[in-house]
């Protein structure tokens, strides 16, 4: 071994630091994490302060030398920590947000120390083929063929994005990727339900389909989509020369978590030649859990499923993940030759491109986390603490239908409850639409006062028109008293925000 290596090993710098620093830095680091994690149902889910007063305590010039990380910690533990909001917090019901694990955060350090690159198997052998592996995994879990592919993607946006380019790619064919949307004859038509993510709209948009041909259908009573308006929406636009080409289903909605008729959609999609996409980002793997999976029945017909791994797999952000029936049917859509992307291997599994099937080049290795959670947890573990959830989601349900002062505005159908607090003049008799806009002024002051209280956590939805506190129980330490906690977290808020 040369001296210059041996004199390399012995600098201790801020870029290159010695074993025994990198060891030091991380030993901080992981005591913060492991107290953070002791004490998280402890701490005030959402912290009051402003921009200003943050920004105060964090606002430098850039920095011309470098301080001890020990000072950098101490301004995470002091201002960055209090000033998050604490999404593990198993109150904390808000959006669709995970509350990560203790093991995908040490994925998530060994990745990044790693610091593999892959958009191909030539870039990274070994955690391509474990990107592989995962997504083979996440197949079985929904049900699909062996032969389905997928590849992990920033979230569930992309996926959803890259889903609509294949789609367009397999109607359109070159001649759009080649000239443009101009190219094509005759406006192209995309439908979804009223309850679809806005992704899907603002991908048209920015895909040439535009959002004035995302074409939206009815929903039933359950906020479902309605498959028989679905049919009469298709056949107009056929009758008024648009080529439909694509239909979106929603395997867990945002505002209420409905599941849509999937094998019903697909015989639609079947029957007409549309491309059959399903956004699953929050509910597909509520099909581990029992008594949730009947309402999957038909996801593997979809020619594409959207998921994020981030939500009800319990991992840290960033992780979504895209599968595709026939992976073949998509990689068109996205291969493009450049003398830097040249694939020299002859070999078919190393020559295999991850850019062949979306639109990332770079791309992180987002596949350790999702391989250590499972193989560290196990799929059983997983699937009964998404049951626990879907069971704490049913029981605030039924003490929202029980009481007097409560109102549920909208079914269960997986882990999302949308109700309303109704003050003692409301309980009785008929109201004006003048008593329901108070009702929703009054409703969103609760929610304020909420999430300023710090107990618990709700955001809001719009059902039928009128103002609903929404909660989403999406966390593993959630249990029937918490629920029953945010209960009576309301209507302290109630009291609080004027309600007689």
């Amino acid at each position: 071994m040369s001296s210059t290596s041996g004199e390399r090993r012995g600098v201790d710098s801020a870029l290159d630091p010695s074993p025994a620093t990198i060891s030091d830095l991380a030993g901080q680091a992981v005591e913060w994490m492991a107290a953070y994690h002791a004490s998280l149902r402890d701490l005030p889910i959402a912290p009051r302060a402003t921009a200003a007063a943050v920004r105060e305590h964090l606002a430098e010039p850039l920095p011309v030398e470098g301080r001890d990380f020990a000072d950098l910690l101490e301004v995470f533990r002091e201002v960055i920590v209090p000033g998050s909001r604490h999404n593990g917090h198993p109150r904390f019901f808000g959006y669709v947000s995970a509350p990560g694990t203790a093991v995908a955060s040490v994925a998530d350090l060994l990745a990044s120390t790693l610091n593999a690159n892959l958009p191909a198997w030539r870039s990274a052998p070994a955690p391509t083929e474990l990107e592989h592996v995962t997504i083979d995994w996440i197949k079985e879990a929904l049900g699909c063929r062996p032969s389905a592919g997928g590849l992990f993607t920033s979230g569930g946006s992309m996926a959803n994005f890259t889903a609509l380019a294949a789609a367009r790619h397999r109607h359109c064919g070159d001649e759009v990727a080649t000239r443009g949307a101009s190219a094509h004859p005759a406006p192209l038509r995309v439908y979804v339900s009223t309850q679809t993510h806005h992704s899907v709209h603002k991908a048209a948009a920015l895909l040439g389909i535009g959002r004035a041909n995302v074409r939206e259908v009815a929903v039933d009573a359950r906020f479902r989509m309605d498959v028989d308006d679905l049919v009469r929406a298709i056949e107009a636009d056929r009758a008024a020369g648009a080529e439909p080409f694509c239909v979106v289903a929603t395997a867990g909605t945002v505002v209420t978590g409905a599941v849509d008729p999937l094998p019903e959609i697909a015989a639609v999609a079947r029957r007409y030649g549309l491309w059959m996409h399903v956004d699953a980002c929050y509910g597909g793997f509520a099909r581990l859990a029992p008594s949730a999976r009947p309402l999957f029945d038909g996801l593997a017909e979809a020619d594409s499923i959207a998921l994020d791994p981030h939500k009800w797999l319990y991992l840290p952000a960033d992780c979504g993940c895209l599968i595709y029936r026939d992976p073949e049917a998509a990689r068109a859509a996205f291969s493009l030759d450049a003398d830097y992307t040249r694939v020299t291997q002859t070999e078919p599994a190393e020559a295999f491109a991850f850019w062949d099937y979306g639109l990332e080049l770079s791309r992180r290795f987002r596949a350790l986390k999702v391989w250590m959670l499972l193989g560290h947890a196990g799929s059983r573990a997983i699937g009964e603490a998404i049951e626990a959830n879907l069971d704490c989601a049913r029981h605030v349900a039924e003490l929202i239908a029980a009481s007097d002062d409560l109102e549920l505005l909208a079914p269960v159908g997986l882990s999302i409850f949308c109700f309303r607090y109704l003050p003692p003049a409301a309980r009785t008799g008929s109201r004006s639409e003048a008593d329901e806009e108070e009702l929703d002024r009054l409703n969103e002051r609760i929610m304020l006062s909420l999430q300023q209280a710090g107990s618990s956590y709700l955001s809001n939805a719009t059902i039928n028109g009128r103002f609903a506190l929404r909660g989403c129980v999406l966390n593993y330490r959630t249990t029937r008293s918490d629920m029953e906690v945010l209960l009576d977290d309301v209507r302290r808020a109630a009291a609080l925000s004027g309600a007689e």
